[in-house]
């Protein structure tokens, strides 16, 4: 067969921007991208393990492949990702599809390009799982997501929240040494890329592994680093933050850096302490609050997102309608919520007082209608205003260019000419839920 491969990614940016490592892996081996995978010889899932339906769609995904792999047996089929790198999952994985051919986990993406010449020469499943932290670097990556690129700062998790499968599967923290990430940043602005993410599990703990040690600093050096040293017409942003780990040292960085944006995703996860001492967030209530207030006191215009999390186990009505409470005061300009998803080998999986998915449904109900109302009103305070959006592509179904602001708000927009890759100035329209309109200027 042709040299073809196709990738699926389950779950976070991270797991995107390593697709995006082994993407650049197999074009330097002659494979060529297709975005059927009926047509490829190749076929890869990276997975995710954050949520129990992410680990459903995967198996589900495989057992629709199976047919096209039996009746092409010459098709090399690989998984790989946080899910294979729990505790027994991959030998899970072979029993359940014995047709995958390679199995490998977080810490051997950089050893995929071996383990797929070594996969050409013998039949038998290869199973890959290595338990030590890989600090090398896939270079070259093939990017698929101009004019966004994505950027790790840090791997790994040192912080054990009790529901959270993370540090186990990803490893501790290591951070990357300041002038490396600067210098990737600058190539990819030179490049033509407008938005750079910085990414990591929690980039507010980055240089914490490795302080004393030359060439590292913290979070708040970084962000200073990288506009001491990258100059440009892009947007700087950062994901995930953790709150304890949030100083006014970052804040100020972050303020002073004309290229970050006033916009910053805060997990708040509940707004009862009670439940976030259980959960080992090592913040209270009180504590969150007041890092809103501080990154307020030097971004009054912040958009300020979260995550926020419903049924951990043990939750009183009292303890949600304290998160509601939260959500409520701080006016968050949007939010992820979910409904807690049990995860083997964590702590809070083992607790007796799991909540009866009935109340965690209707309590999730609840939020989401009030933060959608919550949201829309931010919306509708952009109706007449004039906005910079970076066009990141045209939508086909609305047939219309569609961009972000610098707060991150979704904005559409008509135009005879591609302006994918360019920041437009809109005037507001009208506006729709999460979405605004306008008409360029």
């Amino acid at each position: 067969m042709e040299k073809k491969y196709f990738i699926q990614v389950y779950g976070c940016q991270m797991n995107l921007h390593e697709a995006e490592k082994l993407a650049g892996m197999l074009e330097k081996m002659g494979y060529q991208k297709t975005q059927e995978p009926e047509s490829a010889s190749l076929i890869i899932y990276v997975t995710c393990c954050i949520r129990e339906n992410a680990e459903q769609k995967v198996y589900g995904h495989l057992g629709a492949l199976k047919p096209y792999k039996m009746a092409n047996r010459e098709v090399i089929v690989a998984v790989g990702g946080c899910m294979t790198q729990q505790s027994g999952a991959a030998e899970k994985l072979h029993k359940t599809f014995p047709f995958v051919d390679i199995i490998f986990g977080t810490h051997n993406l950089c050893d995929f390009e071996r383990l797929l010449k070594e996969k050409e020469n013998r039949k038998k499943t290869l199973i890959e799982i290595t338990e030590v932290n890989s600090e090398r670097e896939c270079i070259p990556m093939k990017r698929d997501s101009y004019p966004n690129a994505w950027v790790n700062i840090i791997y790994g998790c040192n912080n054990f929240c009790t529901y959270c499968i993370v540090p186990y599967v990803r490893g501790r923290e290591r951070s990357r040494k300041i002038d490396d990430v600067v210098n990737e940043v600058k190539s990819l602005v030179n490049d033509g890329y407008k938005e750079i993410t910085l990414l990591g599990q929690n980039v507010n703990s980055y240089g914490n592994d490795a302080k004393g040690q030359e060439g590292y600093g913290d979070f708040a050096d970084l962000i200073n680093a990288i506009g001491e040293n990258v100059k440009g017409d892009y947007r700087l942003r950062f994901m995930s933050s953790h709150p304890k780990d949030l100083t006014e040292r970052l804040v100020q960085a972050v303020a002073n850096n004309k290229n970050c944006c006033h916009s910053i995703h805060l997990p708040l996860q509940s707004g009862s302490t009670k439940v976030l001492k259980e959960m080992n967030r090592k913040y209270s209530r009180e504590d969150y609050e007041a890092k809103v207030e501080l990154i307020r006191k030097y971004m009054p215009d912040c958009a300020i997102t979260t995550d926020v999390m419903v049924g951990f186990p043990g939750e009183t009505d009292e303890d949600y309608n304290q998160t509601m409470e939260v959500m409520e005061k701080v006016n968050f300009a949007s939010a992820f919520m979910f409904v807690y998803s049990p995860r083997e080998g964590t702590p809070a999986a083992r607790r007796v007082d799991q909540i009866d998915g009935e109340i965690s449904k209707q309590r999730i109900m609840k939020m989401v209608a009030e933060q959608n109302d919550r949201t829309a009103r931010h919306s509708k305070t952009y109706e007449g205003k004039i906005v910079t959006l970076l066009c990141e592509d045209f939508d086909d179904k609305k047939q219309m260019y569609m961009g972000r602001d610098e707060y991150g708000r979704m904005g559409y927009f008509e135009t005879t000419e591609n302006k994918i890759g360019q920041f437009v100035t809109i005037k507001v329209t009208k506006t729709v839920g999460i979405s605004i309109y306008g008409e360029m200027i």
